[in-house]
């Protein structure tokens, strides 16, 4: 069976994509099509930012691209050598909050220490960080357009001081049409489609529509980021969704990013489910072995 996963493809130690290797085990032949890319923004002010860590009790990194803008301004603007004489341990001796390991890992690198990484939403992160902070100065947060509220709206309620700067915006891949009509000229209609963020369904399903005609609803299309699906090992609740049945992990991060993905598609009347296509359907929970993606 073809299966079309709308994601970038990431090597893991072995040299290849986890879900390549992990699906066709399966039987499935999967293909990735990245649909979602970013761009920097307001690089010169968070550099700016970054020289003073005076100005600021602590700094929070929620996703991997926020981090990547700190490396790019440490890189464009000659900033290694002071990084690393003074400015890395003047921010070492604040806070440095963090959501999941992989932004973790990236904050490292950088030569900062982290916390919070294990709280895994940014509704945790906010209680992790109400319950340890005391500065009166504000916590410098680099985000991307698209955040979401949560974060900014715990710490506002509880007097926390927060400072926003937006360094990325998510931008439509470029290569999305090419990439898809390629697809469907040498491969078909795939049997199943997985999306993996509200944005990607958004840039991509016109095109989806437009190469699969008729087709498109014979197309069994998971409406869950698949990371979030074979992560989770706590059951599912079912809704009703345009006729479809739907299912959300019942763990904070993944469920949300569940819902918001299962509200996309219901504004664009698109029925969705987040499960995994045949034959991983059929069961209540997918393969032990796929839960450690």
């Amino acid at each position: 069976m073809k299966v079309l996963l709308l994601k970038d493809a990431k090597e893991d130690d072995c040299g290849q994509d986890p879900y390549i290797r992990e699906l066709g085990l399966y039987g499935l032949e999967a293909t990735l099509i990245p649909v979602l890319s970013f761009e920097f923004l307001s690089l010169p002010s968070f550099s700016e930012k970054l020289s003073h860590p005076e100005d600021y009790g602590g700094l929070i990194f929620t996703s991997p691209r926020a981090v990547e803008a700190a490396q790019l301004c440490l890189e464009k603007n000659n900033k290694t050598e002071v990084w690393e004489r003074s400015l890395k341990e003047k921010w070492n001796a604040k806070s440095v909050y963090v959501v999941g390991n992989a932004t973790a890992s990236l904050v490292s690198k950088i030569g900062l220490d982290t916390e919070g990484e294990t709280c895994g939403n940014a509704e945790k992160l906010a209680e992790y960080i109400c319950s340890r902070e005391s500065s009166a100065l504000p916590l410098l947060f680099p985000c991307g357009n698209l955040k979401r509220e949560i974060l900014p709206k715990a710490l506002k309620d509880k007097g926390i001081a927060m400072e926003s700067v937006t360094v990325y915006q998510t931008i439509p891949h470029p290569g999305i049409q090419g990439n898809l009509n390629s697809y469907y000229s040498q491969q078909g209609v795939p049997a199943s489609i997985t999306f993996f963020s509200p944005s990607g369904l958004t840039y991509s399903l016109k095109h989806i529509q437009e190469l699969s005609g008729d087709n498109i609803d014979q197309i069994k299309q998971a409406a869950a980021a698949l990371s979030s699906v074979v992560n989770t090992s706590g059951g599912s609740s079912s809704n009703s969704l345009n006729g479809w049945e739907t299912e959300a992990p019942r763990t904070g991060q993944r469920r949300l990013s569940v819902n918001l993905l299962l509200a996309a598609g219901q504004e664009l009347g698109l029925g969705l489910r987040w499960f995994l296509p045949t034959p991983f359907s059929r069961v209540p929970c997918p393969p032990r072995s796929l839960r450690t993606l």
